[in-house]
């Protein structure tokens, strides 16, 4: 095995794996830090109509998502030409200065053209999951993307905890100022023990068209990011109803922020448990069949959540939800590693990143259009459609692969 190639003996997945981890969650973290807060931040910035308010804190949160969507695919590409690892300081830091710009920032503007360059400089997780994709042996790395995916959900579910205890004691601009040092660490980090020993593709880099002759099973890989893109969909499609649902459960209003918490940090509990056990499991029988059962438990989950009559039936639901749907991300990155030649596998990584973004966009949106329009259980009878029809055109492109292979 030549040294240039990833899962070479000398090259320290596992110290680059702990990095990333920790990358990872500090990004989250520092993403979702604030979001909670960021009305009132702009508050402070002199926005006191509730309807402006409103507008630009959407406006705030979905520029981010919507660049860094069109962005990944790019920073993929730059990945395989000039290397993952410079990609990694490029994220960390970019995000750093931007954080640390965000907290002083004088009015609205300024602090939306911040977030919108977010989207822009962002890129850290998806980069992480290439690095760890491809330098994991393979027989490892359904386990080593579940641990990976940890250190993302465990920082989006102590960003907000956290948050609020530091917007109490040291004030929302000094969040910002935080969040940049703790990026900028990630970087520090990331340069002095990140090593990558893959030669970086330097040549002029393929075409699109070259690049989707070059996968072995292009169909199947639509597949998997419309797989990604509909885990996001049903993950947060729930987000804007969620306290709205809690309270007609209860008929009651004692609580119900604090339940509508529980219902929505279930998920993310259940599956930063079961992210490494069944990232395993990947390894064991196959990233094609735990991504089918994946995909239909999670249906087959999401569907009773439309007739639950009380607020703990709902939790109990979304926490197998988590279960389920914590094999998905492990599998789907196997996949593509299995179906993607290495020169381009940042390119492909970013589509799935952008497929991700744009769910994380599209599903509050169609939640909250769904329940005003059609109720509040058609949400969940609506995803676990889409989830059933998705599992069944993955099962039917990877027959078509399985044919493929045959025939060559």
């Amino acid at each position: 095995m030549s040294p240039s190639e990833p899962n070479a003996p000398q090259v320290p997945w596992r110290r680059n794996l702990a990095v990333c981890w920790l990358g990872s969650f500090l990004t989250a973290a520092g993403m979702s830090l604030v979001m909670p807060f960021l009305p009132l931040y702009i508050a402070q910035l002199g926005v006191h109509a509730v309807g402006a308010i409103e507008i630009w804190s959407g406006v705030s949160f979905g520029a981010t998502f919507l660049l860094a969507a069109f962005m990944a695919p790019v920073y993929g590409r730059l990945a395989d030409r000039y290397g993952r690892k410079l990609m990694l300081l490029r994220a960390s830091l970019g995000m750093a200065v931007v954080f640390a710009l965000t907290g002083a920032v004088q009015n609205v503007w300024q602090l939306a053209l911040l977030r919108f360059l977010m989207g822009a400089v962002s890129g850290y997780v998806s980069t992480a999951t290439i690095l760890v994709a491809t330098q994991a042996p393979r027989e490892r790395s359904g386990w080593a993307l579940g641990l990976l995916s940890t250190g993302y959900v465990s920082g989006a579910l102590l960003g907000p905890l956290f948050g609020g205890f530091l917007a109490e004691t040291i004030g929302l601009r000094h969040i910002f100022w935080l969040t940049g040092a703790l990026l900028f660490l990630t970087f520090l980090l990331t340069w002095l023990f990140v090593q990558e020993t893959w030669q970086p593709h330097r040549a002029e880099p393929p075409s699109r068209r070259d690049v989707w002759r070059m996968a072995k099973n292009p169909a199947a890989i639509w597949a998997l990011f419309v797989s990604a893109c509909l885990l996001q969909v049903t993950s947060f499609a729930i987000e804007p109803i969620v306290t709205v649902y809690v309270q007609a459960l209860s008929h009651s209003t004692a609580h119900v922020p604090l339940i509508a918490g529980l219902v929505v940090g279930a998920t993310g509990v259940a599956t930063l448990g079961a992210a490494p056990l069944l990232g395993r499991l990947t390894d064991r029988v196959g990233a094609r069949s735990v991504l089918v059962g994946a995909l239909i438990a999670t249906a087959l989950v999401t569907v009773p959540q439309a007739f639950v009559h009380t607020p703990w039936q709902l939790l109990g639901w979304r926490f197998m939800m988590g279960v389920t749907s914590a094999a998905l991300a492990p599998a789907m990155g196997a996949r593509l590693r299995e179906l993607v030649p290495e020169e381009v596998s940042g390119r492909f990584f970013g589509y799935q990143q952008s497929a991700q973004y744009v769910g994380n966009i599209s599903g509050p949106l169609m939640g909250g259009v769904l329940a005003a329009h059609a109720g509040i259980p058609a949400v969940f009878l609506t995803t676990g459609g889409l989830l059933l029809v998705n599992a069944l055109g993955v099962v039917a492109f990877e027959a078509r692969s399985r044919r493929l292979n045959a025939a060559t």
